[in-house]
């Protein structure tokens, strides 16, 4: 049976990307247009949308609500030229999710910022789930923190930057990072990825997004491992829906 997902702020689709790769059918919406996705899109207002009826065809939801307000590497964003696109949309947007789609299952995903300002919003209530994810869990060369919380159990894989290529100066474990500007480097910290193709292969996408996507997104891999826990409860659920 075909497992549907509305991913929502769905941007380029790379958290869309690792629920497909698991096998769930995928679709996503945003208020922008959003020609590098490649599944079913609506381009409209997530809030909007979450407010109707419309989303009770879906089996399960994702919601990837604006970060910059919060995210850490805000700080190198404004070194670098850039700015906050966005107010605080992911208290408003958990805030819905829980009060009017507790019925279905849904994930929150954001950045899990050094004032820890997100963690405190998406704090976990009886029955869900807060996990971070990081890219050294995957193999991944980008270390990408994300935070994930669930109405359903979510796996905690382990954390670890050893794994990390070596600086090939100071021969320490050292991320590659996707943000403001490429080829970038913080010397007490991570170097951003030389270009787009270079910036693909450290997040694990295959897609040939550009780097103004892949900086706004996180690794594939991340919904993959989330999906996989989405699918193994959704199995439970219609076995005990039967039993009963």
């Amino acid at each position: 049976m075909s497992v549907t997902l509305r991913d929502y702020c769905c941007c380029a689709g790379l958290g869309s990307d690792g629920y497909a790769a698991v096998g769930l059918g995928v679709s996503g919406i945003d208020h922008e247009p959003q020609p590098d996705y490649p599944y079913p899109f609506t381009q409209g207002d997530a809030f909007a949308e979450l407010r109707s009826d419309e989303p009770e065809q879906y089996d399960a939801f994702h919601a990837s609500w604006p970060c910059q307000a919060h995210t850490t590497a805000g700080h190198l964003r404004t070194a670098q030229g850039g700015t906050s696109k966005y107010p605080d949309l992911l208290t408003p947007g958990l805030a819905l999710l829980r009060e009017r789609w507790s019925h279905k299952p849904w994930v929150v995903e954001n950045v899990d910022d050094r004032s820890k300002q997100v963690r405190a919003i998406m704090a976990p209530r009886p029955g869900e789930t807060l996990i971070y994810l990081c890219g050294s869990m995957f193999g991944l060369h980008v270390q990408r923190h994300r935070l994930f919380l669930a109405n359903f159990p979510l796996r905690q894989p382990t954390c670890d930057h050893s794994r990390f290529p070596a600086d090939p100066i100071t021969g320490r474990p050292r991320p590659w990072g996707v943000y403001h500007v490429k080829g970038d480097s913080v010397p007490a910290g991570g170097r951003t990825a030389r270009d787009a193709e270079h910036g693909r292969q450290v997040m694990g996408s295959r897609r040939l997004l550009p780097w103004d996507k892949l900086k706004e997104g996180f690794p594939p891999a991340y919904t993959s491992h989330v999906g996989a826990d989405l699918l193994i409860h959704l199995a439970l659920r219609r076995r005990l829906a039967v039993a009963a």
